[in-house]
């Protein structure tokens, strides 16, 4: 596939619409995308399958539903990546249409999943608390150190075995907040210490969307283990 048939991919709007929305990680089914989008179930039927053919997107059927999830992380890193680099460039920033998308996007500004990591103000903060203890360092490239190998395994939180090595997950990447214009961590990293916020109800979804909330026992932990603390 050549760049310019790539970048068509995402030139439609509701294309775009639908891999943000996957940007939480989790699998969509196609009227569910279909109702976010705006669109008819068939319009985004027509749209998920270019999709599905061009890469982006993975399919899995269960029964007679059909589910969709971005492919790869890679391809969350390169939506993720863009939606900053789209957010950034000058001119007028949208304003929320209603109260409901206002609410919405004060929430994901807070705390939120970037696919399967951290983001907002809450990932950066993690993010922050991580290199002040010295468990992560940015000195020759960024890193986990073997203090932060033994506090993962002093708190039970294990990273993938292939993790670093060739063809596996970058161990720990930055990326780039979309709100805090600032870096939270993903990579394989990422993805272990959001799985066990939530596996551990440290956070919480609000709704079906992206944002979370930090729950009185996340708060607790959160503050006890890395003294990050929200205001």
């Amino acid at each position: 596939m050549t760049l310019a048939a790539f970048a068509a991919l995402l030139a439609d709007p509701t294309r775009a619409a639908i891999c943000t929305a996957l940007l939480d990680g989790r699998a969509w089914t196609a009227g569910e995308l279909a109702r976010h989008a705006r669109v008819a179930p068939s319009t985004a039927s027509e749209h998920l399958s270019r999709l599905i053919a061009g890469g982006l997107l993975a399919e899995e059927r269960q029964g007679r539903h059909r589910y969709v999830r971005l492919a790869t992380p890679a391809v969350a890193t390169l939506i993720e990546d863009l939606t900053v680099f789209a957010e950034s460039r000058p001119g007028p920033a949208t304003a929320p249409r209603n109260l409901g998308e206002a609410t919405r996007l004060s929430a994901e500004a807070r705390a939120r999943t970037c696919y399967d990591h951290l983001a907002g103000r809450l990932g950066v903060a993690v993010s922050d608390a991580l290199l002040a203890r010295g468990l992560v360092t940015e000195e020759d490239g960024i890193a986990v150190t073997g203090l932060g190998r033994d506090w993962l395994a002093a708190q039970g939180i294990e990273l993938p075995p292939r993790a670093g090595q060739r063809g596996g997950r970058p161990v720990v990447r930055s990326c780039l907040d979309w709100t805090e214009r600032r870096n939270h961590l993903g990579g394989a990293l990422g993805a272990a210490l959001c799985r066990a916020a939530l596996d551990r109800a440290w956070v919480e979804r609000i709704g079906s969307g992206r944002a979370l909330r930090v729950t009185p026992d996340g708060d607790r932990a959160l503050r006890g283990l890395l003294g990050v603390e929200l205001p």
